[in-house]
Parts: C-alpha cells; structure tokens; sequence
C-alpha cells in the first residue's frame, strides 16, 4: 500500500514539475517573441513617419507613390500624427463613436501618448511633428496569451491530479475491500470453534454469567466479521433508532474497557430518533470514536456522548472525551489512512469511520472542538433521510 501511495505522491511532484517547466519556457520564449513584434511594430512607425516626412518634403526626386504606398500600408496599428501643441494632423486605424468623436479623440491621444514612446519627424527649421501610435491587434491578442496560457497549464494540473487521486482512491478501495473480505472469511474459523467451546463448557457446568459474557464476545466477533465482509458491498441502510444503537454500543463497551473510564449519555432524547442507516456498521463507527477516546484518556476519564435532532433535516451526534486533545493541524489529517498515534495499529479506525458515515451515509465526520489537555468532541452529522451508497 505504501509503494502505491508513494508512487502516486511521486506522479503528481512529475507532473507539476513538467507543467511549471512548460510554462516557463512557453513564457520566455513569447515574451521574446512579442518583444521581436513590438521592435518590428516601431520600425515600421518610422519608416511611417519617414514616408510623411517625404510626402511632406515635395521634393520632386522622391517617388511620390512609393511613400503613399508606405503610408496606406500600415492596415494594423492605430496611429496618431500630432503637431508640436498636439493637434491631430492625422489618424489611421482608429475608429470613432457617433457621438462625441472630439472628446474620444482626446481621450485617445492621451492613452498612446502614455503607450508607446513617440516617434519624432524633424520636418527641419525647428518643426516637429509627433507620431503616437498603439500596439496592432495582433500583438495585443498575443499578450493576452500568457494569462491563456496559464489557466491551460492550471486546468492540466487540476485534471493530472484529479486521474492521480481517482487512481489512488480506487486502488485503496480494491486493498481495502481485498483485506476486508479476506479478514472476514479467516474470522469464520475460529468463531466456529469458540461457538463449539462454549457448547462443551456449557456441558461441563460452567457458570451462566462466564457463558454469557463468552456468548456476547462471540456474537461480537460475529459482527465484526459481518462488518468486515461489507466493505465493498451496497450497506443496507434503514430507517433506525439512533438513540437505541448508541445505547447498545455504550452497554457493549462499557464492560470492555477501563472501570475508570465512565462513558455517559448526556440528556438522551425521550423520543426515538430515527435516521436511514446500516446498524452493523454505524455501531463500528461509535465503538471506533470510543476506542479512540479511551486511548486519548490513557484508560482513564469520561466519554459523554450527545444526540439533537432539533434540525429538521439533521442529526447530530457529538462523542466528546477528556483525554490530551487534538492539535489544530492535525484535526483533519486524523482521518487519512495510516495515521496514528498508538505504537500499535495501521491507524484505519478514523479513517473507515469516515468513509462509512460519507460514502454510506451521506453524513459528515469532523473534529468540532479541541482544547490541548482538556478533551476533544468529535461530531458526526446524518441526514434524517438516508440514501445507498457504495462503501
């Protein structure tokens, strides 16, 4: 599993690498690109400006047809030529509204006057006349490419990573369900034999309340067994009483964990409460929450476990513990596989709970408050109508 996960971490580090590499060199090489354009936009605006200069002139040495031919050619870059005081000589390429042409001329001149460094005609006998000109149509499209660019690259990542956690996802589910199936059929055997020992204990006179505390282990690991042949299956939700199942699973633990841990249900409603869900494996999520809370406590302090439906279309369930807390960072990262802090384990418990209770369930599982030393709540929310889901 961990080759798997590791794999997967190292996919997605090639993948992000190779697009921040296209993106630097896909922008270096159009940013010289469109300084290239730019350079041969302002050539071409003097040789422009020059052809005015020589229309100007009549000088009758120069060929008259020529110039035109220069100035008309310019189809692209809008173009202001302007005298010393800034009043427009001429235009090209720019369109004008209908109304207000004057102001918009204005308003124009200034923005190419603050585009592009102007170019100067020395008209000579101290004339000038000015040239204000902004980049082509053309240019701007290709300026806008980098931002293109940019949300290509993001929406490549976004995908790469997507098809890596989908892939990363279902292989877990396929070790998972592997694991948990093969784990439930090796459980048959023994629980077999153990039903067959307590026949033969029962026949040799052994006390009724050993026999029945055996008999209660026994049927447990039966359902630790169902519990695990369910992963990968539909669960079978129905409508069932909340309150009843969390009582039956505090019973059940009680008697199984540390005489100094006290676990307590606080103001339990009157009235049943009723949400659509698998029993057998919402009662391994509570025994999970509370196996957890005992080990937070070091087997000694109080668990106290809340239930509101005042929602109309929510229940709540807050598991709340007096052991050493969970660190802010951490309050999500306890639900991913593998973490733990027992010397012991595969760290799973958080994690299947939470994929019971939102991939089963529809539901919510998060830590809702936390105090260092003091304890810890964890809140598990159900919708009062629950629907199938894959597990």
């Amino acid at each position: 599993m961990a080759n798997i996960y590791n794999s997967g971490k190292w996919i997605k580090y090639a993948f992000l690498l190779a697009a921040i590499l296209i993106a630097i060199i896909s922008s270096i090489a159009f940013d010289s690109l469109i300084k290239k354009l730019a350079d041969e936009e302002r050539q071409k605006m003097e040789v422009w400006g020059d052809a005015t200069r020589a229309a100007i002139s009549q000088d009758p040495s120069i060929n008259m047809a020529l110039m035109l031919k220069i100035i008309e050619g310019n189809t692209s870059i809008p173009v202001f030529l302007c005298d010393a005081n800034d009043s427009i000589i001429a235009y090209k390429n720019i369109i004008f509204p209908e109304h207000n042409k004057d102001t918009f001329k204005r308003k124009k001149l200034e923005e190419l006057k603050n585009k592009n460094e102007p170019i100067i005609i020395d008209l000579g006998g101290g004339t000038y006349q000015y040239i204000y000109y902004d980049d082509s149509i053309l240019l701007k499209q290709l300026l806008l490419y980098p931002y293109a660019q940019l949300i290509i690259v993001i929406i490549f990542i976004s995908v790469a990573f997507t098809a890596i956690l989908s892939f990363k996802k279902a292989e877990q589910n396929k070790i998972w369900a592997g694991l948990s199936k093969e784990t439930a059929h090796q459980l048959g055997t023994p629980i077999s034999s153990l039903m067959a020992w307590t026949e033969y204990l029962q026949a040799k006179g052994t006390e009724p309340a050993v026999l029945y505390e055996i008999e209660k282990d026994i049927k447990h690991l039966q359902r630790v067994a169902e519990r695990f042949s369910k992963i990968g299956s539909i669960p079978h939700a129905e409508p069932q009483n909340i309150v009843f199942l969390l009582q039956n699973s505090i019973e059940y633990m009680q008697t199984r964990i540390s005489s100094k841990v006290q676990i307590d249900m606080v103001n339990p409603p009157k009235k049943a409460v009723f949400a659509a869900v698998d029993k057998i494996l919402f009662s391994w999520v509570i025994e999970n929450l509370i196996k957890n809370a005992v080990d937070a406590m070091e087997g000694q302090g109080h668990i106290s476990i809340n239930i509101s439906d005042t929602d109309e279309k929510k229940i709540r369930i807050d598991v709340s513990d007096t052991g050493k807390g969970i660190p802010k960072s951490k309050f999500n990262t306890i639900f991913n596989p593998g973490y733990t802090t027992k010397k012991r384990g595969w760290g799973l418990g958080l994690s299947l709970a939470k994929r019971i209770i939102t991939s089963c369930h529809k539901g919510k599982i998060f830590v809702k408050n936390s105090e260092m030393g003091k304890g810890s709540t964890i809140r598990i929310v159900l919708p009062k109508k629950g629907n199938e889901h894959k597990f």
